[in-house]
């Protein structure tokens, strides 16, 4: 079976053309497989490319854990290239179905050559029960105790689960977030997001992700951290991003959140499943 490995600031994904459907009842175990890095090709995740009846091209998404994803920021980038360079889809706007809907990603261009991609990662929500989390009122600033230590966190869905909180990246332990994410108030998970505001146009943040553990970018989740700092009145409506892996640029719209930012080829190769 082909697959491409791609990238999205250091966050990497496995790529494999599905359109026969024949992986995805066994993508749980294919993806924790694969994405091992001893043992399998390496990634934060799988994706499967299928056809759709609704858009132009379908993406089912698997976390290294083999939990399924509805929706991953940096992964839809890579799938809007990979089939754009393929020619399964040569047009420079692309509807995508996800587990949280039709994306649309906007392909820029120079020279025939993919220079970046922003998606239109829809409407974010801060209603609990679409989170969802225990609580009957939205989660902005509430309180936790976690190992002891007190966290501020905002808890928001942006495709998935998101939960931020703001201070001095450093003084973060970000292995903490590992802890966040299974309390009880969060009845699926969350990914955490630690977030330092650097000036009203631009944040950094480390991200735990659930499922995958520490990456170098969350597209959803940098979504997700300028959405809240912008709620609490920290940031404008367009921010820059800064992550370990890179950066992304994030815009507040009417219309859906923007967000802009790279995807790379790695390498392409053969598997056996």
């Amino acid at each position: 079976m082909r697959f491409i490995k791609m990238h999205g600031n250091g966050n990497d994904f496995i790529l494999i053309e599905d359109f026969h459907k024949n992986l995805l009842k066994r993508g749980e175990e294919i993806a924790k497989r694969l994405c091992d890095r001893h043992y399998g090709i390496g990634g934060d995740g799988l994706i499967l490319i299928s056809g759709s009846e609704v858009a132009d091209i379908k993406m089912d998404i698997f976390n290294a854990d083999g939990s399924y994803a509805s929706m991953c920021g940096n992964g839809i980038r890579c799938l809007a290239k990979n089939i754009y360079i393929e020619g399964i889809c040569n047009r420079d706007r692309i509807k995508i179905e996800t587990g949280d809907g039709i994306k649309e990603a906007i392909l820029g261009l120079k020279s025939g050559e993919i220079t970046d991609i922003t998606i239109n990662m829809g409407m974010h929500s801060f209603d609990p029960k679409q989170i969802p989390v225990l609580c009957t009122e939205e989660v902005i600033n509430k309180s936790i105790k976690v190992n002891e230590k007190i966290y501020d966190i905002t808890s928001l869905f942006m495709g998935v689960p998101h939960t931020v909180i703001f201070g001095n990246i450093e003084d973060f332990d970000i292995l903490e977030g590992g802890h966040i994410e299974k309390l009880s108030l969060f009845p699926q998970g969350t990914n955490v997001n630690f977030c330092e505001i650097l000036s009203r146009d631009r944040i950094k943040v480390k991200t735990w992700e659930r499922g995958a553990g520490i990456t170098l970018a969350c597209g959803t989740g940098s979504c997700a951290s300028v959405i809240a700092a912008n709620k609490v009145g920290l940031v404008d409506n367009r921010v820059q991003v800064d992550l370990p892996g890179g950066v992304l640029f994030i815009e507040i719209t009417s219309n859906g959140i923007m967000m802009t930012g790279p995807a790379e080829i790695v390498y392409k190769g053969e598997v056996n499943l």
